[in-house]
């Protein structure tokens, strides 16, 4: 199928612009934002030999979409040892999160840059048979290149917002040629399905990967000093938290906990890199700084380590949820360790998930400042209602593990024989 001309013009000026892509990459690495030893790979030019056989490639944008697959890889490189593996992402805090829980013997390395020579070097090196995307990225050159090599291609958990879903809407011939490239679509809420089919796709049944998955790890050394340290105060932690949030959960839980010593409000930013600017902000200990939580708030800036916070916690708050746009994050990481939660009035990433734990009494949502005062307030005067919320959070992932079965049922007809 020829591109349309949009999507011709985009692998035209993609292709014009890629001298500079070493500069951009450079300029990214200064800010933080790229690895030096991965420019290769960036640039199509994978450094890993492959070895022969089939492959399956996996890829995920960010730590979410990419811990997302986790699970799905695990369980297919459990039932189809045969097969090659292939995981790569875009972020370096994708990098280092998904490198400290990836199975053995499964390839991992960044995404090429959706430039035309950057996207070929890296489909002439590895070769795949099936690539297996996760909610939203929808790369030009890289999804019609390997749609023209023959590579199956499968998008899951599949997400699209109301501002995307407006903007691919400017160009309907062109959203539904990148669309029609993907052989398997499967939404993760109604929302989705509805933007997708507007666009001319043809989604299957909705598949959300965040509902599956094992809980987070947690260093049993680590908890067991944290817990001795915190021994006669509660622990209300605020996960994941952006700029602008921490300052008013801050607020709140001062308004709720006066007396100092009852408890602790333990920040972890979803950019750990933060910690320092945070806890001065804050007039906090920092983990990052190798202090114990022995202040009325302490910033837990380190990677890796919110599944010991969740376990740690009387009373979890979901960051990304206080302030338009963010959309909020995964409260079934909270949920699977049996937790209670409290959100922000923006959480529309995981309104179907927060639907129905809200439904089960599992979650509240606070609507501004006063109503987290009260909800961290109640739930710490009630710890048998916190806990009854905790317990129904729990039930409500464990019978979410299904989404696994149905995941591998949907790729089976696409894998390689």
């Amino acid at each position: 199928m020829s591109p349309t001309l949009p999507l011709a013009l985009y692998g035209a000026a993609t292709g014009l612009l890629e001298p500079f892509a070493p500069a951009v990459l450079r300029a990214r690495r200064r800010r933080g934002k790229e690895e030096a030893f991965a420019f290769g790979e960036r640039l199509g030019r994978p450094a890993t030999p492959r070895p022969n056989g089939q492959l399956v490639w996996f890829h995920g944008a960010s730590v979410g979409e990419t811990m997302s697959l986790l699970a799905v890889i695990k369980t297919l490189r459990e039932r189809r040892p045969d097969l090659l593996l292939l995981l790569t992402f875009g972020t370096v805090t994708a990098a280092r999160m998904v490198s400290q829980h990836l199975p053995s013997g499964v390839f991992l390395q960044y995404a090429p840059i959706d430039t035309p020579r950057a996207v070929r070097g890296f489909l002439d090196h590895w070769r795949p048979s099936l690539g297996v995307f996760a909610e939203s990225e929808l790369w030009p050159n890289l999804i019609l290149t390997a749609k023209a090599r023959g590579v199956r291609l499968a998008l899951l958990s599949a997400r699209m917002t109301q501002g995307s879903a407006d903007r691919w809407a400017r160009w309907p011939a062109s959203a539904r040629a990148l669309l029609d490239a993907f052989d398997l679509i499967l939404p993760q809420d109604q929302a989705t399905e509805a933007r997708l089919r507007r666009l001319g796709a043809t989604p299957g049944p909705l598949l959300n990967l965040k509902a599956m998955g094992e809980p987070l790890p947690a260093d049993p050394r680590e908890l067991e000093g944290l817990r001795a340290v915190t021994l006669h105060r509660k622990v209300v932690l605020a996960a994941s938290t952006h700029p602008g949030e921490e300052a008013m959960i801050a607020q709140a839980f001062h308004a709720a906990v006066p007396e100092l010593g009852e408890a602790v409000l333990i920040v972890v930013p979803r950019h750990p890199d933060r910690g320092v600017e945070l806890a001065e902000a804050l007039g906090a200990t920092r983990r990052g700084a190798g202090d114990a939580p022995t202040s009325a708030i302490h910033v837990a800036d380190t990677l890796g380590e919110l599944g010991l916070f969740f376990r740690l916690a009387d009373v979890v708050v979901m960051g990304g949820s206080f302030l338009p746009g963010i959309g909020g994050h995964n409260p079934l990481e909270p949920a699977r360790i049996g937790r209670p939660i409290i959100t922000g009035p923006h959480a529309f990433n995981a309104a179907d998930v927060y639907a129905a734990l809200f439904a089960e009494a599992a979650a509240i949502e606070a609507t501004d400042g006063a109503a987290l005062t009260r909800h961290i307030r109640g739930l710490l005067d009630n710890p048998v209602i916190a806990r009854r919320m905790g317990e129904a959070a729990l039930a409500f992932a464990d019978r979410q593990s299904e989404a696994l079965d149905q995941a591998l049922n949907h790729l089976e007809p696409l894998l390689p024989a």
